[in-house]
């Protein structure tokens, strides 16, 4: 699980393409500390396993269905990532709750100054802003925010300083892709409830009201 508290800004030191795969080599420092093989690491907000470790870069393997589902297809050498460890118990939660798999991508239509922040408007499939709600958290490429505005195509967050600074946010221009996670929660409540279909499934394993009654229930 991570935070969307973002550690560090690494860098893609090289890609080795499969056929709808890619192994990835990522250059960071503080995100390898303590870090060993078989950690998560989330880049760009998707979680990956760390694969091997060498100096200050290590590799990540990344899967076809990860590459359908992500922007990490259009990641190039030298591309700045943002990099976050998995949360360790003694942490402190300081974002929301980020399960580093990905919902689906986003398109930034607008970047646009105010003051002392940044607006960016991101373009979605109404299937992913269904679960986006105002005042919301959304993770964009890793990045815990808060949903400032939302409708049937779109929706806004803005970004102060600091995380313009600490994040590769401020790389973001129109047209950009990035990966979307939606708050988790809205996700579990969703599922809750569909009674029909769970009425359905209940009935294909033989649990029926005639059965629960004849059963003590």
């Amino acid at each position: 699980m991570f935070t969307g508290i973002i550690e560090e800004v690494g860098t893609i030191k090289g890609i080795k393409k499969g056929v709808r795969s890619c192994i990835l080599t990522i250059g960071g420092k503080k995100v390898l500390e303590g870090t060993k093989v078989g950690d998560s690491i989330a880049l760009n907000g998707v979680c990956l396993t760390v694969t091997s470790m060498s100096g200050d870069s290590y590799t990540a393997d990344v899967m076809a269905e990860t590459m359908n589902r992500s922007s990490l297809g259009k990641l190039k050498a030298g591309t700045p990532v943002n990099l976050e460890r998995a949360m360790s118990a003694e942490g402190r939660f300081g974002g929301h709750i980020v399960s580093g798999h990905i919902d689906g991508i986003g398109t930034v239509s607008a970047v646009e100054p105010d003051d002392n922040a940044v607006w960016y408007t991101i373009e979605a499939d109404r299937a992913l802003l269904r679960y986006i709600v105002e005042k919301g958290s959304i993770a964009i490429d890793g990045v815990s925010l808060t949903v400032a505005y939302v409708d049937s195509h779109c929706f806004k967050v803005s970004i102060i300083p600091h995380t313009q600074k600490e994040t590769n946010l401020y790389t973001k221009t129109p047209g950009t892709i990035v990966n979307l996670e939606c708050d988790i929660i809205g996700k579990y409540v969703e599922k809750l409830m569909q009674p029909e279909e769970d009425a359905a499934e209940a009935e294909k394993a033989g649990i029926t009201e005639a059965f629960l009654a004849a059963n003590g229930f």
